[in-house]
């Protein structure tokens, strides 16, 4: 069965994430690509880290006016990747396009909230209920707007399941129970995430950081 960890390689350092993907490739299910390695290494970063035979989910959370974000999405459409994220509060519109403009084997999913964020955090920006709120909003939004699924914290993904019940769950800010938490603010254990309908988790730090990342990514398989 293949893993549904993925693992976050969170970093500008080209070499760096080779080495992880290379240590961990067998024991988890495909590679996540943040800003900051997109930043740094671009396309030919992201082709480079493809020659491991993994599926790759490009994290780049975009977020702009509806053509700007589909013509985005055309330019990265050629590095086919597996699953690729917008920002849901983007609004439908742009979700529409971000999708239509998407290659039909992309999974496009609408970030809802960042796992950093809290209802203080949302409170401090004007928007008002709680973050489970917030969370199953966009959800719906997503959902209308004909994409894949979310990205949300495996606090709201039975909710946002139990009312999106085909969707493609992503669930950041995923521990191992004995983990630290980091600068995440609403986390869960692999498994707690998976029991409450996460179809993939994305776990960096406790399988990047570890003294032997392909042991770390083999523990966290070991309780799914």
């Amino acid at each position: 069965m293949t893993s549904r960890v993925y693992v976050a390689l969170d970093t500008p350092d080209l070499a760096r994430a080779q080495a992880i993907a290379a240590r961990v490739r067998h024991h988890v299910g495909g590679l996540k690509l943040g800003l900051e390695f997109f930043a740094a290494h671009g396309q030919a970063g992201v082709r480079e880290m493809a020659h491991f035979g993994l599926p790759i989910f490009l994290d780049l959370k975009l977020h702009d006016i509806p053509n700007t974000v589909a013509k985005a999405v055309q330019a990265l459409a050629q590095l086919e990747p597996a699953i690729l994220t917008v920002h849901a509060a983007g609004g439908r519109a742009m979700m529409e396009d971000a999708r239509a403009a998407a290659p039909r084997a992309t999974k496009v999913v609408g970030v809802t909230m960042l796992t950093s964020l809290d209802a203080q955090d949302l409170a401090a920006t004007g928007v008002t209920g709680s973050a489970h709120d917030q969370v199953v909003r966009l959800a719906e939004l997503a959902r209308e707007a004909g994409l894949d699924g979310i990205v949300c914290s495996g606090a709201e993904v039975a909710a946002a399941k139990a009312a999106w019940p085909k969707g493609f769950f992503v669930v950041p800010g995923v521990r191992p129970a004995a983990g630290k938490s980091g600068d995440q603010k609403r986390v869960v254990t692999p498994r707690e995430a998976l029991d409450a309908g996460a179809s993939i988790l994305v776990i960096g730090r406790p399988i990047t950081q570890a003294e032997d990342p392909d042991a770390a990514a083999r523990a966290i398989g070991a309780t799914l």
